[in-house]
């Protein structure tokens, strides 16, 4: 049950995080949105703590610490996986603009006519660098979730006392 719980909480606290990500790519809301993902984790791990204690009013700190702890792991790999996608996209974008916007389009008709497309000077350098270092910083939030979340859940069994 524990772990259905976390997972529930998890769910949600993703589709969270997920939103404040892309939220968070309008410039000047970004950083606020950044500062708010750590209460997601904390908050999923409440959630989970919450959800356990409405089906076992005699959960336990330390189960309801477990619950959260995977509900914060599984918000922190939502949205880190949504930033990810995002900050490949824009690398994509960036590379793709810059480069080809100083190519004369002669240049593109007479590559065209040797049956040289665009896309085969889009490298993926770019792309895997992002994908690696996004991937770096989404296992060390994944790590902090896990703390955040714990807190959270161990938390909640008191603020969230249900009488049986």
């Amino acid at each position: 049950m524990t772990m259905q719980n976390g997972l529930k909480a998890g769910l949600i606290g993703a589709l969270i995080a997920a939103v404040l990500t892309l939220l968070g790519q309008i410039p000047v809301v970004g950083c606020c949105f950044s500062l708010l993902v750590l209460v997601v984790w904390f908050g999923a791990g409440m959630l989970a703590g919450y959800f356990g204690n409405q089906t076992n009013p005699a959960q336990t700190t330390s189960d309801a610490a477990q619950s959260g702890a995977v509900a914060g792991a599984l918000t922190a790999l939502g949205g880190g996986i949504v930033s990810t996608l995002v900050g490949i996209v824009q690398v994509a974008l960036n590379r793709s603009v810059q480069a080809f916007s100083q190519v004369p389009p002669e240049t593109w008709r007479q590559l065209r006519q040797m049956g040289i497309e665009q896309r085969m000077f889009m490298g993926a350098g770019g792309i895997v660098g992002v994908t690696g270092v996004m991937s770096c910083c989404c296992i060390l939030g994944i790590v902090f979730a896990v703390l955040l979340g714990a807190g959270g859940g161990a938390l909640a069994p008191s603020l969230f006392k249900r009488n049986a």
